[in-house]
């Protein structure tokens, strides 16, 4: 057996032992967290030696060289390790209950789950907010709109039918979206050009016309959605932010105008570095790697380049988190870092920053008072030493301890 299958065996014998919904049951309505060194998703230096306190799911307080708790409180000893919020990963496809489970241990408390057929995330989402507490909340996307839908998309919505030859056209686009915002999705996902992960698409092929990619903007606006847009090549990415997307995915091939019009617009970009580099893994098809080794350094060149200028960039994997997935946020992290974003902005790219991209920065991704109680703890100072953000010790999901190996 492969190292990775032994490693997911004892993580799926972890997540089991762990997510014990009578020792769920057992815990105070009251934490706190004392001796923590808290990295809070907003400032820009630490907060040392602090208290934090969670009472009814979210976070009640926090202070600095205090160590004073309500009697009858649980209280969580980190003994100077590092607070963190719950990472929130911008760009996930999670699609069954292990994934999920598997992206919670890895300290992934929120993410924006941006494809899936059947809208198996909604139901899993559901059972989050039904206070189901191991696993994230999902942010779903449904399916992505497309100029030719998977067949799976009709199987969802036979009344569209007449769209199985393509989608074209505004009122077609229109159609396909209101028919996701009927279904509840939370964000709509548009592919703007063409797949990379696929051997016989080429990415920076574009789809949609201007009209078209106002018109997907114009009908998300109407229920309040954002829409994310898949775009490795710049024609269809320069398109999609003047059209008004709230974020360009991948944006491998982006120039130096588009861009400049991100930062003018405030449009968020999420490069998932880590999925180009892992087409490289010789799993994938030939024609995938050797694809891979082009575009992962191309969308390296291009991060660095939005660092520079100033554009909102974002932390997502675009990853399964399932028995394949071997990237972690951790690495998303570890790249921008790499690309020249310095250690606690990368960390804001996961959290906070990432929240305000999604529209729930006033729930979560900080460790701030009023806040949904989602929090991370590691053993070592990851503004030091980024890669300790792989092992997480700790995870409070929702104000409840869903994965505690502090003790370990």
């Amino acid at each position: 057996m492969k190292k990775s299958a032994i490693w997911f065996c004892c993580l799926a014998t972890l997540v089991a032992s762990t997510f014990s919904p009578a020792a769920l049951s057992q815990s105070s309505s009251i934490i706190a967290i004392i001796n923590a060194n808290v990295i809070d998703g907003i400032g820009n230096q630490p907060i040392l030696n602090a208290t934090v306190m969670i009472k009814d799911g979210k976070i009640s307080g926090i202070a600095a060289n205090s160590r004073s708790v309500p009697a009858g409180a649980s209280v969580i000893d980190l003994k100077g390790y590092w607070l963190l919020p719950g990472f929130v990963d911008a760009h996930t496809h999670i699609a069954d209950m292990r994934s999920a489970r598997a992206a919670l241990v890895s300290g992934v408390t929120t993410a924006r789950n941006l494809g899936i057929p059947y809208f198996v995330d909604k139901g899993i989402g559901e059972l989050n907010r039904r206070g189901v507490t191991d696993v994230p909340e999902l942010l779903c996307a449904g399916y992505h709109v497309r100029v030719r839908p998977v067949e799976e998309f009709f199987i969802s919505f036979p009344q569209l039918q007449d769209l199985m030859g393509g989608v074209r056209g505004e009122t077609a686009v229109r159609r396909v979206v209101r028919a996701q915002i009927d279904r509840g999705v939370d964000v709509i996902k548009i592919n703007a050009t063409e797949r990379a992960g696929l051997p016989d698409t080429d990415p920076r092929q574009r789809t949609f016309t201007d009209e078209e990619i106002a018109a997907i903007v114009d009908e998300a606006r109407k229920s309040n959605i954002y829409v994310a847009s898949h775009a490795h090549g710049d024609e269809g990415a320069f398109a999609s932010v003047r059209a008004g997307v709230r974020s360009i995915e991948h944006g491998t091939y982006l120039s130096d105008k588009t861009l400049a019009l991100m930062k003018e617009r405030g449009t968020f970009f999420v490069p998932t570095i880590s999925t180009m580099a892992e087409m490289i893994e010789p799993r994938n098809d030939v024609i995938l790697q050797i694809r891979g080794k082009h575009m992962a350094p191309r969308v390296r060149e291009t991060t660095a380049k939005a660092i520079k200028l100033g554009v909102k960039i974002i932390a997502g994997t675009d990853t399964e988190y399932d028995r394949t997935s071997n990237f972690r946020l951790a690495n998303e992290i570890q790249e921008l870092i790499n690309c020249g974003m310095a250690p606690m902005e990368a960390i804001k790219a996961a959290t906070s920053y990432s929240a305000e991209c999604a529209g729930i920065q006033n729930r979560t991704g900080a460790i701030k008072i009023g806040l949904e109680a989602d929090l991370i703890a590691i053993e070592r100072d990851p503004l030091t030493d980024v890669r300790s953000l792989q092992d997480v010790l700790l995870v409070i999901n929702n104000g409840k301890v869903a994965l505690n190996r502090l003790k370990w």
